[in-house]
């Protein structure tokens, strides 16, 4: 029998079909590989998972460290802070009050003068010749004064006894206050000739501290020269002049009329304490460009550590808060809502409370509610917290946050 040409052509030798079978046999081939392979996959990603399940969970429920402070009670001393720059209370531009040639200087540049001291000597030569000629004058017309007076007294004596005329007596009263309107003069003559004598002698107006020379011997200077010879700068005591808001002149206020109030400078980096002294004035106006009110102090400056013209930062103490709660001001965060803290629970976990604060002072914030006395509030690692996340509690040292407060 003859075989079908249809069926040899679709068979090989050995009875398997060949590739004419088509793409589609191929295809269906590689989708079942790939099928294969994916759940082969998938069971050995299900069997990881598992295995890694008690590691992870493990890592998510380790407790953040974190360190914490207890919200404290006491009397908190509030003071108002600006920038203040040191002031002397007097300031003296020494000028030669006649004129002349400088003869010698006798102090030092920075030394420290007292009232009266010598600070130059002018040439007094021109100055005590003239005192000489007023002098010389007014001894002439007091001698001419005394002979008036005695023709007045003749005059007199021979009106009196019939002798003489009554108008040679007036007229010999008359001489005697002409003579004695000129020794008047002479004798202001003489008082300004001695004047001119002694401010050819500078002596310091103030005491305090002495600056650079502006002047040296032999200088030729003037009654009207625009630059004295030296300027004298009272260093003890001195003053402070600083502006603060005017939205803090109630309390200044307030607390002025209960006293002077306490003044503290302090470095203008705020680092380290300078000076303690009061406050002596507030402005009678605000600034209106500023809005800023202009305040004085005046400080002892018995060290001489406040110097003029160098710039301070100013503490004034308006009162004291008695009772109040207070933590340290990092534990304050800042959020859509408002102030907040994050509050450590006795399962050392946290919990959000809003808060209100009050003053700041120094490294302290006081609260006026939202948390209180014995609360213990983180005050550092709060990026990683939220809501009841468990914590690992370092405590913070209370003794620390009593310095702050009292280096202030």
């Amino acid at each position: 029998m003859r075989d079908d040409p249809e069926n040899q052509d679709n068979q090989t030798d050995a009875g398997q079909p060949t590739d004419n079978q088509g793409p589609a046999s191929r295809t269906v081939r590689w989708l079942a590989l790939g099928a294969i392979l994916v759940v082969a996959a998938g069971a050995g990603a299900l069997t990881l998972r598992q295995g890694d399940t008690a590691p992870l969970a493990k890592i998510a429920a380790a407790p953040i460290p974190v360190t914490a402070a207890l919200a404290t009670v006491r009397d908190l001393p509030i003071a108002r802070t600006g920038l203040g720059t040191v002031l002397p209370l007097n300031q003296v531009d020494v000028k030669a009050r006649v004129d002349g040639q400088i003869q010698r200087i006798f102090f030092s540049e920075g030394q420290e003068v007292k009232a009266g001291d010598v600070l130059a000597q002018i040439d007094p030569r021109a100055y005590a010749a003239q005192l000489a000629q007023a002098q010389a004058t007014l001894h002439k017309d007091a001698a001419q004064l005394a002979n008036a007076r005695a023709d007045e007294a003749r005059a007199t004596k021979l009106t009196q006894s019939g002798a003489g005329t009554t108008q040679a007596a007036d007229t010999a009263r008359a001489q005697v206050a002409v003579m004695q309107a000129t020794v008047d003069g002479d004798q202001a003559a003489v008082d300004t000739a001695k004047l001119n004598l002694d401010y050819a002698t500078i002596t310091a107006p103030i005491s305090g501290r002495v600056g650079l020379k502006q002047a040296n011997e032999g200088t030729l200077v003037h009654a009207n020269d625009a630059t004295g010879i030296v300027t004298i700068t009272q260093m003890q005591p001195i003053s402070v002049q600083f502006s603060l808001p005017q939205d803090q002149l109630p309390d200044l206020q307030s607390g002025q009329s209960a006293g002077s109030l306490p003044v503290a400078a302090d470095a203008r980096d705020g680092s380290r304490k300078i000076a303690d002294g009061k406050l002596t004035a507030i402005d009678s106006q605000i600034d209106t460009t500023t809005g800023m009110v202009k305040l004085k102090a005046e400080f002892d400056n018995s060290d001489k550590v406040l110097w003029p013209g160098a710039l301070v930062t100013v503490q004034v103490g308006v009162r004291t808060e008695h009772n109040a709660v207070v933590l340290p001001s990092a534990a304050v965060q800042n959020g859509q809502a408002g102030p907040f803290v994050f509050v450590v629970k006795p399962d050392n976990t946290v919990t959000i409370a809003k808060v209100t604060t009050g003053d700041v002072v120094g490294d302290l914030t006081t609260l006026t509610s939202g948390a209180a006395a014995g609360d213990n509030i983180v005050v550092s690692g709060q990026s990683r917290l939220t809501e009841g996340t468990s914590v690992k509690v370092t405590q913070a040292d209370e003794p620390s946050q009593k310095v702050a407060l009292e280096t202030k």
